[in-house]
């Protein structure tokens, strides 16, 4: 862990010093953003009577498949697994407007490993206009500031350098959604705006523990489209990421196993928490990707009954060997 500071250009003075101004803005801006994340839906004279539906933006008739490729290098593993899933233009073709679900929950610096890397969305944003795509969005309705988290993570920089737009949230972005044969999700507040003249759908998440749901990877990403008072879901949380993955339909998804946050998930804080797993995984089966990411945080499928329920209700497959995964390493 020691040579990942290094190559960061930290030394462990640098660390301590960010996160602790990190922590000051973080107390700083909490208020200017209490409703995104923590307040009563809205009014229905501000949302809609009846709750819509997010679309299906998978890319009709592609059989699902996963790619799992071991290395240390978050660009060259996900370069070479879209390569060997037959390339990006087999997903994002011209004129495609794509949107980019990250997880910016917590305002904290990338070696931390709390939230999406910014070398991946660097590199996604680029080869996905590279692709032939016309609009790259990237969006999350964080736990700490927004504009904070999105600041202090990196996401922002690497994202505005290769010229997708950040959607950060705001009152008016969010609409009633609900979700067919769901029991949580109904007319609730979900960040819909983004998803407005969007045709592609990318979620990218780290690897990490959670102290309540056992892992928060892909499945729980979702959550951060949620609006409103979403903490009360945590009491019945396996039955929330299966709904979120109900809800979603993406094109594909990449989870970074690069880094793994083994311990004190979702936040953790020290890097005494993490380790180097050096894994990418690149799915258009969310759940497969779940069960792959299990096994990193050395968990079997029983320790994460959500993922059980998602396959239940047919989103996807934990038996990730049945999609026959292409496994290489570099």
């Amino acid at each position: 862990m020691n040579s990942d500071l290094s190559n960061t250009g930290f030394s462990r003075r640098q660390f301590l010093a960010r996160s602790a101004k990190a922590g000051a803005s973080i107390v700083a801006a909490c208020a200017a953003g209490y409703w995104f994340y923590d307040a009563q839906p809205p009014s229905g004279s501000r949302m809609h009577a009846q709750g819509v539906r997010l679309p299906d933006f998978s890319v009709p008739g592609l059989e699902k498949k996963i790619c799992i490729v071991r290395g240390a290098s978050r660009t060259k593993t996900l370069q070479l697994a879209l390569k060997a899933l037959g390339g990006l233009a087999q997903f994002i073709k011209k004129g495609d407007r794509v949107l980019l679900k990250v997880n910016a929950a917590f305002a904290s610096p990338p070696l931390l490993s709390a939230t999406t890397h910014p070398e991946v969305v660097s590199e996604i944003t680029n080869l996905c206009y590279r692709a032939g795509a016309s609009k790259v969005s990237v969006t999350d309705n964080p736990i700490n500031d927004p504009a904070s988290c999105f600041r202090l993570t990196g996401i922002a920089e690497a994202a505005e350098s290769n010229g997708a737009k950040i959607i950060l949230p705001r009152e008016q972005f969010f609409r009633a959604v609900s979700v067919p044969e769901a029991k949580l999700i109904r007319d609730w507040p979900v960040l819909y705006e983004p998803f407005n003249e969007i045709n592609r759908v990318i979620g990218i998440s780290p690897v990490k523990d959670h102290h309540r749901s056992g892992a928060s990877m892909i499945m729980k990403n979702w959550y951060g489209l949620l609006g409103g008072r979403r903490n009360i879901f945590h009491q019945d949380i396996h039955n929330i990421i299966k709904e979120l993955a109900m809800m979603v339909k993406p094109t594909f998804v990449i989870l970074d196993g690069t880094t793994s946050m083994m311990t004190n998930g979702p936040t953790g804080g020290s890097l005494s928490d993490l380790r180097q797993t050096n894994t990418m995984i690149v799915s258009t089966d969310q759940v497969a990707a779940e069960a792959v990411g299990a096994g990193l945080l050395g968990k079997r499928i029983n320790h994460l009954p959500y993922v059980a329920k998602a396959e239940a209700i047919g989103v996807g497959t934990t038996d990730y060997q049945s999609l026959n995964p292409i496994e290489l390493s570099i």
